[in-house]
């Protein structure tokens, strides 16, 4: 909603599970907008910034931060936002987070550190329909705005022999099935709300679409074998995405045939985001590739830190990066 992508977090610090089953809330720092931070969101005029041990923080103009009220100090990889006073947020321990007040206070909805996945993203279609996903195959939906969450597995993902095979051990031995059930699908890196479609990216060259909210998947050709990190629209007709060693492509919403999107770096791109006109993928090492009409540009912070989401925000990008919050501007 590290995502050196969200889901490049979970190998950087190998920490799936919390060692305690109670949540601890999230330590009040001096200068919190300089810990790593992997999404950010505007939500009406607030950003709203997540990241490392639980560090949630929120600003009115970009350059003043205050850190919020969070109950657990899991990583916290993604935060998403429907209205003003309906924010969500999810990360390690198969954490979800809720606001009802643009992110000064949040409520835990879900806190499962025995599941040892981490959830790596999060999406609403509106205030009732969310999904949140994530490693191994990670799936919840709610129709509540998140006062409940069901997982699912995604079954559209295995060979139809194992279908039969899990369907019949569903019934016969539910607890074997959770067992087996437990990793055998890759990891679920990005969701994207098109309309009425679904769109799912991940690792093993995973790329998904559903036609009905998610109640079936069909898993495209595979067309490139490595992860991928982010999708995102490009106009209304086109969809992006990209991933490891600045692999990206672009395809039409009609047929989903991908093609090859050259960038001039192999660094590994960790989300998209739409500023003046150029779809800009965030990546590693500082590089921000713009893509407009076919043709690449390309940019790097001088610090060379870990881009890992941004948001637009007054003619400006504001970017979560794994040395803090920075503001970037295109050169004219």
């Amino acid at each position: 909603m590290i995502k050196t992508s969200i889901a490049s977090v979970c190998v950087l610090f190998c920490t799936f599970a919390s060692a305690q089953i109670a949540p601890e809330s999230a330590l009040q720092v001096k200068h919190p907008q300089r810990t790593l931070f992997t999404d950010i969101v505007d939500n009406e005029g607030t950003l709203i910034a997540v990241g490392k041990h639980g560090t949630i923080v929120t600003s009115e103009d970009g350059q003043h931060w205050q850190q919020a009220q969070v109950p657990v100090q899991s990583l916290l990889t993604a935060v998403t936002a429907v209205g003003a006073d309906k924010t969500w947020a999810c990360g390690h321990d198969s954490s979800i987070l809720f606001s009802s007040d643009k992110g000064q206070t949040w409520q835990l909805q879900q806190y499962l550190p025995e599941q040892q996945k981490p959830c790596l993203d999060i999406e609403f279609v509106d205030e009732n329909v969310g999904f949140a996903i994530g490693a191994y195959g990670m799936f919840y939906e709610t129709e509540n705005g998140g006062k409940t969450w069901h997982k699912r597995f995604i079954d559209d993902f295995v060979h139809p022999d194992d279908k039969d095979y899990l369907r019949d051990l569903k019934e016969d031995n539910p607890r074997a099935y959770e067992e087996e059930t437990k990793f055998i699908l890759p990891h679920f890196n990005r969701i994207l709300v098109q309309e009425e479609h679904l769109y799912l990216v991940g690792e093993m060259g995973l790329v998904a679409h559903s036609e009905n909210m998610g109640k079936s998947w069909e898993r495209l050709e595979e067309f490139y074998p490595g992860s991928f990190f982010a999708v995102a629209p490009y106009s209304q007709e086109q969809i992006i995405v990209a991933g490891l060693r600045g692999n990206a492509f672009i395809a039409s919403v009609d047929t989903l045939e991908f093609k090859k999107i050259e960038t001039p770096v192999k660094a590994t791109v960790n989300s998209l985001v739409s500023y003046h006109g150029t779809t800009y993928m965030l990546a590693n090492s500082g590089f921000l590739f713009g893509f407009n009409n076919g043709q690449v540009t390309s940019s790097q912070l001088s610090s060379g830190h870990a881009i890992l989401s941004a948001v637009t925000f007054k003619d400006k990008l504001i970017l979560a990066t794994e040395k803090g919050l920075k503001t970037w501007e295109a050169k004219k």
